[in-house]
């Protein structure tokens, strides 16, 4: 991240698969609530270690990661609830490296002290690099402008079993 620009990332830790969707729409069962309103030009997705996440193969790997958030309100989920895009998305789920091997400072970080969601702007320097070095992969996806598209099916669809996140 350059000292003109410091992109603020949203970091949180996943319990299971199926919300962001696999066409990259953050949202869908309204998982992470009223955290999708904050301000954030990017998001990474961390499987957590409990038994739900290890249950679906998530557990301790990157899970996801969005770079460039559109955010499209929802009267379906209310005002501060929005769906959010991409301009690249990359989901990884179960096949994601592990965040110890790629960002060992992050990973002691969410792990070690059992936070849930953090901004990028309130990490240490050394952990911020780290997260820069992650979103290069998703960076490195193509240009997703069609995804929007599917903003508008996701809102008009409601999944047919509704998920209980948290």
């Amino acid at each position: 991240m350059s000292p003109q620009f410091r992109m603020r990332v949203l970091i949180y830790k996943r319990t299971h698969v199926g919300d962001p969707s696999p066409d990259g729409v953050f949202g869908i069962h309204d998982c992470m609530r009223s955290v999708r309103g904050r301000d954030f030009d990017a998001v990474i997705g961390l499987g957590g270690i409990s038994s739900e996440p290890r249950s679906h193969g998530i557990n301790g790997k990157i899970n996801w990661i969005g770079v460039g958030a559109h955010k499209t309100p929802s009267s379906k989920f209310g005002l501060n609830r929005p769906y959010i895009t991409f301009d690249h998305f990359s989901l990884f789920d179960h096949r994601g490296p592990e965040v110890a091997a790629i960002a060992p400072g992050l990973a002691t970080h969410m792990y070690n002290t059992n936070r849930r969601v953090v901004m990028s702007d309130s990490l240490p320097p050394k952990i911020a690099k780290e997260v820069t070095e992650i979103l290069k992969m998703a960076k490195k996806a193509p240009a997703l402008d069609q995804k929007r598209e599917s903003l508008s099916r996701a809102s008009a669809c409601a999944p047919k079993k509704a998920r209980k996140c948290r």
